[in-house]
């Protein structure tokens, strides 16, 4: 006599099928080899990342000055309010230089990572 054995198979969605992947990838080894969009992708985010960083430390930094000025001048009236006024003074000029400083950083490491990202960019259009 022969034995029949039902067997049920599922098949997942596309998109379930795409999450397991994605699942399955982080747990990969990863590849030596790195795909051309990924490497560009990698370089555009390296040209703003140093400025962005560079500018976040010098904005939050200035304001927190910036708030130890007013604490002086408003908690402290009669001993430290003209040295209040200036340490505020130089947290407000701290504020005003992240944004240059933001693009100074980001227009040196443009200029710099240029010729590499047009050339991965050419070849990925060809």
């Amino acid at each position: 006599m022969e034995e029949k054995s039902k067997v049920f198979t599922y098949t997942y969605s596309a998109a379930q099928q795409e999450e397991v992947k994605r699942i399955r990838d982080k747990y990969s080894p990863p590849t030596r080899e790195e795909d051309k969009l990924e490497r560009l992708r990698r370089l555009d985010q390296s040209v703003t990342r140093p400025g962005l960083i560079a500018a976040l430390i010098v904005g939050i930094i200035s304001t927190l000055v910036l708030g130890v000025g007013m604490c002086c001048t408003m908690v402290w009236d009669d001993t430290l309010f003209v040295p209040g006024i200036i340490i505020g003074i130089v947290g407000i000029i701290g504020i005003c230089v992240a944004y240059p400083l933001y693009v100074h950083i980001t227009n040196k490491r443009r200029e710099k990572l240029a010729p590499e990202i047009m050339r991965i960019a050419d070849e990925l259009i060809k």
